[in-house]
């Protein structure tokens, strides 16, 4: 949660309206967390009545928000385990500061700023109205190269008037090179909690106690995901319950297919998985609902894990790898059973601990639903908007 509560004052200074520009560093051609978490805050602040655009690089799509501008052009790197579609070269920064001057802003808000990306440009403008930043990166351990880069970052990020980061892990990354004395705040990635709360179950997607479902979400292709990790737990969980079903959320399922039958006895293996593609939201939140267990098994490069708090917020009880940011969400695995990264004996152990103990997997779920309450969006957005007064004032 933020560090500094939401006043009074804040919640009735709320009450005028502000023209908030926010710069994505990120193409929205590709889904990515950052652009999600940008979408759905957006669409936040615009239901309470503030204007809001959003630049980000990259060509337009006719599913984009009309609230959202491109510059036309973006490139992709690999960073941080997977890859980022970024804009920095040639009139990158020409189009960036002239969307903020022509947006007449009350406040500019920077989310990853420190990228070498459209959201690095307006740093340098001397009439730029007040910025604040989001940090979302979690870089455990810190890699060397951001060192050689650490005394200019200092120096170019004094402008911010305030830092927020989605996570404690996020803010142990971005302390590296933030200047010091620089507001700071711990204001996590947001939810829409009612839709989770309220999901109607699949009846094909649940299961029972001889035939239970576990569930995986996320891009199949990336190793980071634990993909791998998740097909080594279910071959022990099925020497306990032969009749379990893994359900998996996610583009790739090709690439996973084969991961599956690279295994001895892949084939068998193979017929208790069941891809289920990419699905929409209202399906995402069905899903969750329908589990006995939701397994998140990442390996790294997590700054949050959006996934956990979407499986709370339906009730889901969940087996997550002890990853700082996975540790911090679940408050140090009192709302989780929390396994040893990448160790797919250990996960297997706690998911079938949890199928065999009712009373316990219940009490995991209830207190993640309660914990959920904290990622909301009305939440989330009470406590930025509280930033922005401060950044204001």
């Amino acid at each position: 949660m933020s560090s500094q509560e939401p006043s009074l004052s804040h919640m009735q200074a709320d009450m005028r309206p502000l023209r908030v520009g926010i710069v994505c560093p990120y193409s929205f051609e590709t889904p990515g967390g950052v652009q999600n978490h940008i979408r759905d805050f957006s669409e936040a602040l615009i239901r309470r009545g503030h204007s809001v655009s959003v630049f980000a690089p990259g060509r337009r799509t006719k599913d984009m928000p009309l609230w959202v501008q491109t510059n036309g052009s973006s490139f992709a790197i690999p960073y941080n385990g997977s890859w980022a579609h970024l804009s920095y070269f040639l009139t990158a920064g020409l189009q960036t500061r002239r969307w903020v001057r022509q947006g007449q802003f009350d406040i500019v808000h920077l989310h990853e700023p420190e990228a070498p990306s459209v959201s690095h440009k307006p740093l340098v403008m001397h009439d730029a109205p007040p910025m604040v930043a989001t940090f979302h990166a979690s870089i455990e351990p810190y890699p060397r190269a951001l060192h050689m880069f650490q005394r200019y970052l200092r120096s170019y990020l004094e402008p911010l008037s305030q830092a927020i980061f989605v996570s404690p892990a996020a803010g142990r990354t971005a302390d590296h090179y933030l200047p010091e004395g620089m507001r700071r705040s711990v204001i996590p990635n947001g939810i829409d909690r009612s839709a989770y709360l309220h999901a109607t179950p699949n009846a094909r997607w649940q299961g029972s106690a001889q035939h239970p479902t576990i569930g995986f979400l996320g891009r199949l292709e990336e190793d980071r995901k634990g993909f791998p990790v998740f097909v080594d737990a279910a071959r022990e969980v099925l020497r306990h319950y032969p009749g379990a079903r893994f359900l998996v959320v996610g583009d790739g399922s090709k690439d996973a297919e084969k991961t599956i039958l690279e295994h001895e006895g892949g084939e068998e293996l193979l017929r208790h998985f069941e891809f289920l593609g990419r699905v929409d939201d209202d399906d995402k939140a069905r899903f969750y609902k329908s589990l006995d267990v939701y397994v998140a098994p990442q390996t790294g490069g997590e700054s949050f894990g959006i996934v956990l708090a979407e499986a709370m917020a339906a009730g889901c009880a969940i087996v997550a790898s002890d990853l700082p940011a996975f540790v911090d969400v679940t408050e140090q695995g009192q709302d989780a059973a929390l396994f040893a990264n990448k160790d797919g004996h250990d996960c297997a152990a706690r998911i079938c601990e949890l199928l065999a103990d009712e009373q316990r997997r219940d009490r995991l779920a209830k207190a993640g639903l309660k914990r959920s309450k904290d990622f909301d969006w009305e939440t989330v957005v009470d406590e930025v908007l509280a930033v922005y007064r401060q950044a204001l004032s």
